[in-house]
């Protein structure tokens, strides 16, 4: 049953009762995991469902992108990715299909767990006939998890198109043979194999692509950024932990440097929060790949920051320490290097080439 909550989020979410509440979902987790370092695959698996279930039950309550509340949904995927980012990878997903339904004006949407695939490649592109899709579907994260999939397409005019797929169908197969990653290794991210297997295109008369063309395409990429950040934040914690209990110089050093990186991305996370709230229609594309590329970064220093700090002890006697450090280092790698810089250099030159020197300046 879902929990009765108040709607209108307060400033401080941390002490809001969705906040407690989903703090109290996350300690069950770690309390099961971390009394059971050893826990088995499947056992672990079975307790990332048993939370994800939960979780999902909460999503009406979550603030959707640019209503007013970014900064708060963001704390709720920062804390969720705090405890596992296996977890959070699966309702993230399910966030972002929800928040892409409703920006479309998708009003009957079908109860359960939902994800959103739109990696594309492959010798075999999904092919949609208004009725029925044929072809297959690369990078579908949790496939094995979700009860339905909002699957990107290209149309006979290459425009990004949306299909809403239900999983439980013979036409649909998941293959997840090949994911062999030591990070990120619940995520089991599979291969679609789909043979004439019934979807709805979600339709759009505003836009030729509905995928790519919404500004939350972009505000939707903003919430994956706090996922990294709410991973790296959890590790800086460790090493502060570590700190308090035994002070030591060489601590101090790398705590002030680790402190120093989050300090920053966490107010321009503020930032490009009240930017979106106040400019809802736009997509930010400019802000938030900055903010993402400045996630990355911090996250980053963090992982070697922390680990120089703290040693080998924690990657091989703290399971959470060990996993999300794990995990971590393979979920960062969504971003895209080098592409992304090129696109921000780009876009900087088209929207801001006329500031005439004011650009940068305070």
């Amino acid at each position: 049953m879902t929990p009765v909550l108040d709607h209108a989020l307060p400033t401080d979410y941390h002490q809001s009762d969705l906040g407690k509440l989903i703090i109290a979902i996350l300690q069950d987790f770690r309390r099961t995991v971390d009394t059971s370092p050893k826990l088995s695959d499947a056992a672990y698996v079975t307790q990332l469902k048993q939370t994800l279930s939960q979780l999902v039950l909460l999503s009406a309550q979550i603030a959707l992108p640019a209503d007013g509340h970014t900064l708060q949904r963001w704390q709720v995927l920062a804390q969720v990715a705090a405890c596992d980012l296996n977890l959070v990878k699966f309702f993230e997903s399910h966030l972002d299909a929800l928040a892409i339904l409703a920006e479309l004006g998708v009003d009957d949407i079908a109860e359960g767990i939902w994800a959103v695939w739109a990696a594309e490649g492959g010798d075999n592109p999904l092919r949609f006939d208004g009725e029925t899709c044929t072809g297959q579907k690369l990078w579908c994260s949790g496939a094995t998890f979700v009860d339905h999939g909002l699957v990107s397409f290209r149309d006979a005019h290459n425009n990004a198109q949306l299909l809403m797929l239900a999983m439980k169908q013979p036409q649909v197969t998941i293959d997840d043979s090949g994911w062999y990653a030591v990070g990120m290794p619940y995520t089991a991210t599979a291969t679609l194999h789909l043979k004439g297997a019934n979807a709805t295109q979600v339709m759009s008369n505003a836009i030729s692509s509905p995928y790519l063309d919404r500004p939350g395409f972009w505000q939707g990429a903003a919430g994956v950024a706090a996922c990294w950040y709410g991973a790296a934040a959890q590790l800086a914690q460790f090493l502060l932990d570590s700190y308090q209990q035994k002070p030591q110089a060489f601590k101090a050093l790398y705590l002030g440097e680790v402190s120093q990186a989050l300090s920053v991305t966490q107010a321009y996370f503020h930032q490009v929060a009240q930017l979106i709230d106040s400019e809802p229609s736009q997509s930010h594309a400019l802000p938030i790949r900055i903010l993402r590329a400045q996630v990355e970064t911090t996250a980053m220093l963090v992982l070697e920051k922390v680990g120089k700090a703290l040693g080998a002890t924690p990657y091989c006697k703290n399971a959470h320490f060990a996993r999300l450090s794990a995990d971590l280092s393979v979920f960062i790698r969504q971003t895209h290097g080098a592409f992304d810089s090129e696109a921000i250099g780009k876009l900087t030159a088209q929207q801001l080439g006329d500031s005439q020197g004011a650009l940068w300046q305070l």
